[in-house]
């Protein structure tokens, strides 16, 4: 009996050993910035300063009162919003086109997953160099086709930044739902459609019944994932505009940057993260109860 026990304590101990790098890992890249953050955004913490104080709720109040916060918040949400629909419609219809397609199916599949594989700088400078109005390729090209009078920079033009940005995150992102969704497509059996058509079901009912429903659960789930990715994403954004012109693609993971780093506020920048990461919490907890309302009625 003793010497079970000992061996139960000693493969405890190993599995905790194994265990411990990754614990680590978590605890210095997520627990800790949280808790750090939380804790700044209660003082008056400057980057320049050395000494600060408890200030304890002044932050929040001068963040929920700051109009910029508001227009920021605005420029996220739309951002979100915007991107998601558009790399799920963009995703999703070449999913299913992939999923028609009989011969060289994983060629094309390879050649529309190629934007995910590039790091978001190498994108973030190409299309600054194909939208440049000076050497790029799309003013060239738009300007001698007589569609333009003269070269416009999409990344400087107030009136188009904002759909220049979208339109290159949604180029960024379809890939990642077209390969999930396709995964999807692949595992629903083939007898239900057969048994669908030999009930009378038209093609779009048998799209909504069988197929929406089989590849729901994958499209939520991609959802709550690609939501929380896009309204903070920071870089691909930050390097294409800077969150500008005229802060027009400002959002609040930029607007924090900005108050942090720029204007060394750093207990402000905290709070601005802390409303960011409970509006998440809220968001998620709604995708959640969505997903688990799917599971109960597919039972």
């Amino acid at each position: 009996m003793n010497s079970l026990r000992t061996s139960f304590k000693r493969w405890n101990l190993t599995g905790l050993l194994f265990v411990l790098p990754a614990v680590l890992i978590v605890v210095l890249l997520l627990i800790y910035p949280i808790l750090s953050s939380m804790y700044y955004s209660f003082t008056s913490k400057n980057l320049i300063r050395p000494h600060y104080q408890w200030v304890w709720l002044d932050n929040f109040r001068y963040v929920l009162t700051n109009p910029e916060f508001y227009r920021a918040f605005a420029n996220s949400i739309k951002w979100t919003v915007l991107s998601i629909v558009g790399q799920l419609l963009v995703g999703f219809a070449a999913a299913l086109a992939l999923n028609k397609i009989p011969r060289f199916s994983g060629f094309f599949r390879t050649l529309l997953i190629i934007p995910w594989a590039f790091p978001a700088i190498v994108i973030a400078f190409t299309w600054k160099w194909i939208f440049n109005d000076v050497y790029g390729f799309l003013p060239n090209l738009l300007t001698q086709l007589g569609i333009t009078s003269h070269n416009v920079n999409l990344f400087a033009e107030p009136s188009l930044v904002f759909g220049a940005v979208l339109f290159v995150n949604i180029w960024f992102g379809a890939p990642l739902f077209m390969v999930n969704i396709l995964s999807a497509l692949k595992t629903i059996p083939a007898d239900q459609y057969e048994a669908a058509m030999m009930d009378g079901a038209t093609p779009w009912q048998s799209f909504w019944a069988i197929t929406i429903r089989h590849i729901r659960g994958v499209i939520g789930l991609l959802l709550v994932l690609r939501t929380i990715w896009v309204f903070n994403n920071f870089d691909l954004l930050y390097l294409m505009t800077g969150g500008g012109p005229s802060d027009l693609t400002t959002t609040l993971p930029i607007f924090a940057y900005k108050t942090g780093w720029g204007l060394k506020q750093l207990g402000v920048a905290s709070a601005i993260t802390i409303i960011l990461l409970l509006f998440l919490l809220v968001v998620c907890m709604l995708y959640f109860r969505l997903l688990n309302k799917w599971e109960k009625e597919d039972r």
